[in-house]
């Protein structure tokens, strides 16, 4: 049996002295200093791809429902409108959260009745969303129109009210009746 003596070192079965495993303090101190430094240049990076994703995702959602609503009308042979809504039923104009609303637009009063929801997008925060029309109606031909019959053309302003990324909003640009494109744009770290 081995024997430890106290205050003497501990001894291998050769007899030379053993030395303690671990960590000395000074080691673990510059271990943790090192860390802090990484984590410190990491963050500000990091936010900037969580902000930008985002943006993306918000922009594409968009992107789908314009996409879907086209596809039905041209479907079903019958108007499909895409707006954004506070209470899921009713289209509003302006800047914030709440949802898009795809739904099929039978008697074409811009109103979702029941049953003719296809698709409610929700806007998280602290995205928010800007439209300029109240509503993009297609028609059966799947174009869209504005009020006065010539064709759509409006721009949809996704927003993130950050200087990370610098691109802090994703303009979607829905022109020509039908032709959806998205792009990025430099706001200056405000949303319009």
């Amino acid at each position: 049996m081995d024997r430890v003596n106290e205050g003497k070192p501990l001894r291998s079965r050769c007899g030379s002295p053993q030395k303690a495993g671990g960590f000395t303090m000074v080691e673990l101190m510059i271990t943790v200093a090192i860390l802090a430094i990484l984590v410190a240049l990491a963050v500000p990076s990091f936010t900037s791809m969580i902000n930008s994703s985002r943006l993306a995702a918000q922009a594409n959602e968009l992107v789908a429902s314009l996409q879907l609503a086209r596809g039905e009308a041209v479907r079903r042979n019958a108007r499909v409108t895409v707006c954004r809504s506070t209470d899921g039923t009713n289209c509003i104009v302006g800047t914030g959260q709440g949802s898009w609303l795809t739904f099929a637009d039978a008697n074409g009063n811009g109103t979702a009745q029941p049953g003719e929801v296809l698709r409610l997008s929700i806007i998280k925060a602290p995205v928010t969303v800007r439209n300029t029309v109240a509503r993009v109606t297609f028609r059966p031909d799947g174009r869209a129109r504005a009020v006065g019959g010539a064709l759509e053309n409006t721009t949809f302003t996704v927003c993130i009210p950050t200087t990370r990324p610098v691109d802090n909003q994703r303009l979607v640009e829905f022109g020509g009746g039908s032709r959806i494109s998205t792009r990025q744009f430099n706001g200056a770290g405000v949303c319009p």
